[in-house]
């Protein structure tokens, strides 16, 4: 049996292990095997009848929990084997909760503790009441464009007349006389009031993070702030290059328009609202979407790209916007963008774990060196793309001239970026000419 997210090698009995126990115990169980090495391998254990009698009364005492505690013997080598059951509640160890996750075992604090213990409640941060709250705070226009867009959904077409506290009740988001933080997010008159960081921040950066060259600040609430964020990206940050069809003048947007506004929608849902704000990063070649809250443990990043089940960290939040025909509710969010993305012409989004939150990049065109790189691409066929960017066409004469490499060499490295959709041939042996290939 290996090492794993749900079991522990350990080859002599510590205290401190008390804390692994914890963590099982707030997660999915696991169990500690003593007297195995890093290998798995038993190595025995000189003192096990007096550790049979401490272990489990340490676990009582300390952690107020029980787990089973069984002796067991390989080649006249003794082990003990400790399994710890999953808690419905929080389980501490003097005071402090511990929590696996993966293959470690975390110490919770701050927001992660707040939202851990929440969950152990059965509740979920947008669904705690705000008790300062008052209808003062609520923005009757925002509920009035709401209940529009909720109509034109056909999700809830059914009542338009009602009042805004009957609409705010059958949301659940107003209980017994009191609002839920996901009202005051949805449709607060200034949701920083109450939540310092639920606002999104977006940069345009040069040639790296250092080199900020101008930002904005969106503060709204988070019904209005997909589109007012798309509004100001679209105004200041992002170009349209021109094209014609025909007499015709064309602006293309540098990315589709459906795609950031379902990543800024995603992370509007999906963000943990406890500490930093959405973060939007505007470089040359790319955005990219932040927003802190790792994913749930059932999810992978890998799983984000195909359908998957929709997990959001704020149901109500979440439940409420798909009412309103902002976001669809069935895992769907990403596969769209990386579907309208590839639709547009450019390459698959990337979708990375950074510094404690999700990030989604979108890139401008398919010939992103780091988009490239997945395709194994080697230094010199990056270089000729970089090349081709500044020069209309490349023949196999220039790309030997170029890396000192032999003909056959040459039509192998540029053949291959053909047949990858990178470029485009034209002509015959010696007047074969190589193009980018353009969408």
């Amino acid at each position: 049996m290996p090492e794993s997210q749900n079991i522990e090698w350990k080859q002599q009995w510590r205290d401190e292990y008390l804390k692994w126990i914890c963590g099982f115990a707030n997660a999915n169980g696991g169990t500690i095997f003593i007297g195995k090495d890093n290998k798995g391998q038993v190595v025995g254990l000189d003192r096990f009848q007096k550790l049979m009698e401490d272990i489990p009364s340490k676990i009582t005492s300390h952690l107020g929990i029980v787990s089973d505690v069984n002796l067991h013997e390989k080649d006249g080598k003794h082990y003990i084997e400790i399994i710890t059951y999953p808690y419905d509640v929080p389980i501490s160890y003097h005071g402090t909760y511990h929590y696996r996750s993966g293959s470690t075992k975390q110490e919770l604090t701050g927001s992660a503790l707040n939202e851990f213990l929440l969950r152990k409640a059965g509740k979920t941060w947008d669904d705690v009441i705000e008790p300062n709250a008052t209808w003062e705070d609520i923005d009757e226009g925002a509920i009035e464009t709401f209940k529009k867009a909720a109509i034109k959904s056909h999700r809830l077409p059914g009542f338009g007349d009602d009042t805004t506290e009957e609409v705010l009740t059958n949301l659940r988001l107003y209980k017994n006389g009191q609002f839920k933080r996901a009202a005051l997010l949805l449709f607060g008159k200034d949701p920083k009031t109450f939540f310092p960081t639920a606002y999104l921040k977006i940069g345009k950066f040069g040639k790296d993070d250092a080199d900020l060259q101008f930002q904005d600040v969106i503060e709204c609430n988070a019904f209005e702030m997909a589109d007012k964020t798309i509004e100001i990206l679209e105004r200041k940050y992002l170009a349209r290059p021109i094209s014609y069809e025909g007499l015709h003048r064309v602006e293309n947007a540098e990315y589709p328009f459906e795609a950031v506004r379902e990543v800024l929608l995603n992370a509007i849902v999906h963000r943990r609202y406890a500490s930093t704000p959405i973060q939007v990063s505007v470089y040359e070649d790319r955005l990219m979407v932040w927003n802190e809250g790792k994913l749930p443990e059932e999810l992978t990043v890998e799983m984000l790209k195909t359908k998957h089940p929709s997990l959001p960290r704020n149901p109500i939040l979440a439940e409420t916007c798909f009412k309103g025909g902002l976001i669809e509710a069935w895992g769907r969010g990403t596969v769209r963008v990386i579907d309208e993305c590839i639709q547009y012409g450019l390459p698959a989004p990337s979708i990375k774990i950074i510094g404690g939150g999700l990030a989604v990049i979108l890139y401008k065109d398919k010939y992103h060196t780091e988009y490239l790189e997945k395709f194994g691409l080697n230094s010199r066929q990056l270089d000729a793309i970089n090349y081709l960017r500044e020069h209309e066409e490349i023949k196999n004469a220039d790309y030997r001239k170029l890396f000192d490499i032999s003909g056959k060499t040459a039509f192998r490295d540029l053949e291959t970026l053909v047949s990858l959709g990178f470029l485009s041939k034209e002509g015959e042996k010696k007047g074969t000419v190589y193009r980018l290939h353009v969408r």
